[in-house]
C-alpha cells in the first residue's frame, strides 16, 4: 500500500506540475480560457482513464485486505489452541485438547512453545476486554457473547506482557497477563506438571491451612485440581506458586504479597470482586502454608 500510494502520489505532483507549465490558450470574451474542442476531448479522456484507474487500484486493495484478512483469522493445523477468558479484572486460560485428562486450566499466565503457532480464542464473561501482547501480536476485543480468535508466533524464548487494552473499569491498570515462551521441551514439562494433582501433603500446619480453604469461603470460588474444591468464580489455584505474579500482575507472588492479598484485597487493588477474609493470624499464616505447596 505505501508503494502504490507512493507512485499515485509522484504521478499526481508530475500532473500538477505538468499543468501549471503547459501552454495557454487565449483569453474568451468572459475572461475565461477557451479549449478547443480537442484539448476537451484529450482532458476527458484523461480523467476517464485516471477514473478507471483509481478504481482499479481501490478494489485491489479491498482484495488484498479481505485475502490478508482471512489469513490472519486461519487455523494453522499444528497450533496450539488456549481459550483465553476476560473477566473483571482477570484473565481465565484454558488449554484445549481432545483428550480431557489433558486439559489444563490456569490464570494471569500462559506458556507457549517457541516457533509454533498458537491460537488463542477469546471471550468475555461480563464487559469488553481487549487482548494484547504488543510484542507478540496485536490487539483483539474480547465480546460478550461471542468469541474472537487470534494467533500468533513466538519466534524467541522470554517473559512476554500481555495487557487488557480497552477500558473495562476501575481496575483495568491492574488486568495484566504473563506469556512465557519456551523451547517445547520445556513447554511439554510445564504442561505435564500443570496438568497434575496437588501434591498430598502431611505437615500439620499444612493440612490445617487446608481445612482453612476448604471450610473458611476460598472453596467457594476457587479451584484446586486434585481436591473437592472446583469452583470457577476466581482464578483456579492450581500450581499457584508457579506463578510469578498474583492479582493478576499486581504483586510479585512472594509470600509476604500473597499474605497482604488474602487478608485485605480491596487494599491492594480496590474495587476487586475478592472479599477481605475474617481470618485470624494463625488461620491466616496456616492458609499462606497451604497454598505454598501448590508448585
Amino acid at each position: 500500500m505505501a508503494a502504490v500510494g507512493g507512485i499515485v502520489w509522484i504521478a499526481v505532483v508530475v500532473a500538477m506540475l505538468a499543468s501549471v507549465r503547459a501552454k495557454r490558450s487565449a483569453l474568451g470574451p468572459d475572461g475565461l480560457i477557451q479549449l478547443s474542442a480537442d484539448a476537451q476531448r484529450r482532458t476527458a479522456g484523461v480523467v476517464k482513464v485516471a477514473t478507471v484507474i483509481t478504481v482499479l487500484i481501490l478494489l485491489g486493495f479491498l482484495a488484498f485486505d479481505f485475502s490478508v484478512g482471512r489469513a490472519l483469522a486461519d487455523h494453522p493445523a499444528r497450533a496450539l489452541t488456549i481459550e483465553i477468558v476476560g473477566h473483571q479484572w482477570w484473565w481465565e486460560a484454558q488449554y484445549v485438547d481432545s483428550n480431557p485428562s489433558k486439559l489444563v486450566a490456569t490464570a494471569n499466565e500462559i506458556h507457549v512453545p517457541v516457533g509454533e503457532p498458537v491460537q488463542l480464542k477469546l471471550r468475555s464473561t461480563d464487559v469488553i476486554h481487549s487482548f494484547w501482547a504488543p510484542n507478540l501480536t496485536g490487539k483483539r476485543d474480547l465480546i460478550p457473547g461471542y468469541v474472537t480468535t487470534q494467533w500468533f508466533t513466538a519466534d524467541t524464548a522470554g517473559r512476554y506482557r500481555g495487557q487488557c487494552a480497552e477500558f473495562c473499569g476501575l481496575q483495568h491498570a491492574k488486568m495484566a497477563l504473563d506469556i512465557v515462551a519456551e523451547p517445547r521441551p520445556q513447554f511439554l514439562a510445564w504442561l505435564a506438571a500443570a496438568s497434575a494433582p496437588a501434591a498430598p501433603i502431611a505437615d500439620s500446619a499444612q493440612l490445617a491451612g487446608q481445612r482453612v480453604f476448604m471450610n473458611g469461603g476460598c472453596a467457594t470460588c476457587h479451584s484446586i485440581g486434585g481436591t473437592e474444591a472446583r469452583a470457577s468464580v476466581g482464578p483456579t489455584l492450581s500450581h499457584l506458586m508457579g506463578r510469578s505474579m498474583i492479582a493478576a500482575g499486581t504483586l510479585p507472588n512472594t509470600r509476604e504479597n500473597l499474605t497482604r492479598w488474602i487478608a485485605n484485597p480491596q487494599a491492594v487493588k480496590p474495587g476487586a470482586h475478592m472479599p477481605p477474609s475474617p481470618l485470624t493470624a494463625v488461620q491466616l499464616n496456616a492458609l499462606v502454608a497451604f497454598l505454598e505447596t501448590l508448585k
